[in-house]
C-alpha cells in the first residue's frame, strides 16, 4: 500500500535508508542481535537498511507509527513527511513532496 508521495520513490528510499541508519539499533526492527549486525560488512548493512525502509515506508501506509529499536517512524500525512525519532526527540525526517 505504501505513503502517498511525488518526489521519485528511489530518491525517497535512499533518503530515508539514511534517516533509519541514524536509530543506531535499527537491526532489531529485523530480530537481530547486535553481534550478527557488526559481523555484516559494509555492503550487507546498507542491502539491510534498504530493505527495512522499504518495508516501513509500506507499513506507514497501515500503520503511521512503527517502533525501530529505540526509535519510532511517524508518517504525517498532514504534512507529506516521514518523522524519524528516538525518544522524543526528532532526528531527521524524510520530505515526501
Amino acid at each position: 500500500m505504501g505513503v502517498k508521495h511525488g518526489r521519485n520513490y528511489d530518491d525517497i528510499l535512499q533518503e530515508f535508508s539514511t534517516a533509519v541508519s541514524q536509530i543506531t539499533d535499527c537491526y532489531e526492527f529485523f530480530e537481530m542481535e547486535h553481534d550478527e549486525w557488526e559481523q555484516l560488512p559494509e555492503e550487507g548493512k546498507k542491502e539491510v537498511l534498504e530493505a527495512l525502509a522499504e518495508d516501513l515506508f509500506y507499513g506507514l501506509g497501515t500503520d503511521s507509527m512503527i517502533n525501530v529499536g529505540s526509535g519510532v517512524v511517524i508518517y504525517d500525512c498532514d504534512i507529506h513527511r516521514i518523522n524519524v525519532l528516538i525518544g522524543k526527540e526528532e532526528i531527521t525526517f524524510v520530505s515526501l513532496i
